[in-house]
């Protein structure tokens, strides 16, 4: 069953046209990789599916519902967004526990503690989220994230701004999610991750899905390796990538 459809979907800010006729499919269960160059139109994509964004055509559904019910997607899924950040005038634990209310997590002091403990943020649980470092700030938004274990979660390049130790950490929690039959969306244009961790993958260029499928059936479908076709559409061999419009 699709935890995540579009049907010709579209979006349009002014005359800049930042999504045409998407269309994909996601089934509970599945690691699903969306890559694509800055600009391309993932993070327009992300706003949509987890209605923070109107749809200028087409139509979306997340967890079975559409856009126009962000309050009820909000309770189905775990999202981290890119380049946000935790409130700043709350601490990191204050952060987490608030999440934990909001969303009426039982056991809210075991899991604060635990995804403390998991991003090694113990010794940071009363420090401001403003005083934090980049990679701290990201360790509380996934932990935010996670800390409800919901069916769904979206992520918007979740890597970015950790070591490689907390990256590793990061895969391997992550596919352990995917093992226990929950299913994770993630935009990237890291080909190694993609690469590592996805089941199914779809290409997005210039605000189109221009591959789609397993990344075996990518390859042969388009007959060079997946870092060929991310290399051309980021060289501009198929036009400018980033068009020079926001990224996205």
């Amino acid at each position: 069953m699709p935890v995540i459809t579009t049907e010709g979907l579209g979006r349009r800010f002014g005359d800049f046209e930042a999504l045409r006729e998407v269309s994909l499919s996601v089934e509970k269960g599945e690691f699903f990789g969306l890559l694509g160059p800055n600009g391309a139109g993932k993070t327009t994509l992300v706003r949509i599916l987890t209605g923070q964004l109107e749809p200028s055509r087409g139509r979306a559904s997340t967890m079975g519902m559409g856009p126009d019910d962000p309050i009820g997607i909000k309770r189905r899924i775990g999202i981290v967004p890119e380049a946000e950040s935790p409130p700043t005038f709350l601490t990191a634990q204050e952060f987490l526990e608030l999440v934990c209310r909001i969303r009426e997590v039982p056991d809210a002091g075991a899991r604060v503690d635990r995804w403390l403990g998991f991003f090694q943020l113990e010794d940071k649980r009363d420090v401001l989220c403003r005083d934090l470092s980049k990679g701290q700030r990201q360790k509380a938004m996934l932990a935010a994230a996670f800390i409800h274990e919901p069916e769904l979660l979206i992520l918007d390049e979740p890597f970015i701004n950790l070591d490689p130790i907390f990256q590793r950490r990061l895969r391997e929690y992550l596919q352990g999610v995917v093992a226990g039959g929950r299913t994770v969306f993630m935009c990237s244009h890291i080909l190694e991750i993609v690469e590592k961790l996805c089941t199914r993958v779809a290409v997005i260029h210039q605000g189109r899905i221009v591959a789609q499928g397993k990344l075996d059936q990518i390859r042969q479908t388009e007959g060079e390796g997946l870092e060929d076709i991310f290399m051309r559409l980021v060289e501009g061999r198929n036009g400018d990538a980033c068009g020079g419009r926001p990224a996205g």
